[in-house]
């Protein structure tokens, strides 16, 4: 009786949900995302040397000598790339619900929006992490293993700075993968113009070839198989910004036509 006094209570006089119920929800919604995440990291440790053994191998084929220094070392980094793959195998499922959360509260047009950005935000990140494990990661590890000139030194890395310097390129990526979707929103908001992409054009083309060089080998080929997909996501981005400009200038447009009428 007191729990059916307090839902009555959570409601407005709109029948919408009040601010008591939709934190139950969200707790609900959080503890059922930390049920699946906690089972596919349990899970997924058992799978976990494949993971490092396939990556360290990556790195062998390019000449590299992997070490560990401290005696937990090894299985400290299998704890953490089981965590990794529980929060990169249970985003789906993170993004599902907050959608199923953040859904009663939008519009039907905004429903579209908001939905299509978080797909598009999941793919966009997982193309970005497999552009930089296929392309960039071998491409940097051997430019930096040829500027070695000296034979008395053996290329040897710790497993722990060659994970790190592996998650942190993808995810590097990956953020940059989500340019678009960034756009798409930021334009929505009417915080971001075509106008300022454009007008930057020239400095981001230059900044683009700089990041290039610096983490490929001098060769021109290198430069450009990093650089082009760089360059052709903030093209789209600039495409994209102009058609919700020009979108919602049509609507402007028939609204004020209409009001004429």
């Amino acid at each position: 009786m007191i729990r059916r006094a307090v839902k009555k209570k959570a409601k407005n006089s709109s029948g919408e949900m009040g601010v008591i119920e939709h934190l139950s929800e969200l707790r609900k919604r959080i503890f059922f995302v930390v049920i699946i995440f906690f089972i596919i990291t349990v899970v997924g440790f058992n799978f976990c040397d494949d993971l490092v053994d396939l990556l360290v191998r990556k790195a062998n084929a390019i000449g590299y000598e992997m070490v560990y220094i401290s005696p937990g070392e090894l299985f400290t980094q299998y704890i953490r790339m089981a965590v990794i793959g529980g929060i990169v195998l249970s985003s789906p499922v993170i993004l599902f619900q907050t959608w199923l959360f953040i859904k009663p509260a939008l519009k039907k047009n905004e429903k579209t929006v908001v939905f299509l950005s978080l797909m598009a935000g999941l793919v966009c990140f997982i193309l970005g992490a497999l552009f930089a494990f296929f392309i960039v990661v071998p491409i940097t590890l051997n430019f930096f293993l040829s500027v070695d000139k000296l034979q008395s030194v053996q290329a040897t890395i710790t497993i722990q700075n060659y994970l790190n310097f592996v998650i942190t390129t993808l995810i590097t990526f990956g953020v940059i993968f989500e340019m678009p979707v960034l756009t798409i929103l930021l334009s929505q908001l009417g915080l971001l113009k075509p106008e300022w992409l454009i007008g930057s054009r020239r400095v981001v083309i230059v900044v683009v070839f700089i990041i290039a060089a610096v983490i490929t080998p001098p060769d021109v080929i290198s430069q450009i198989l990093v650089a082009i997909p760089m360059l052709v996501l903030f093209e789209v981005s600039v495409a994209l910004s102009k058609a919700i400009k020009r979108r919602k200038q049509d609507r402007e447009d028939e609204e004020e036509f209409d009001d004429e009428d």
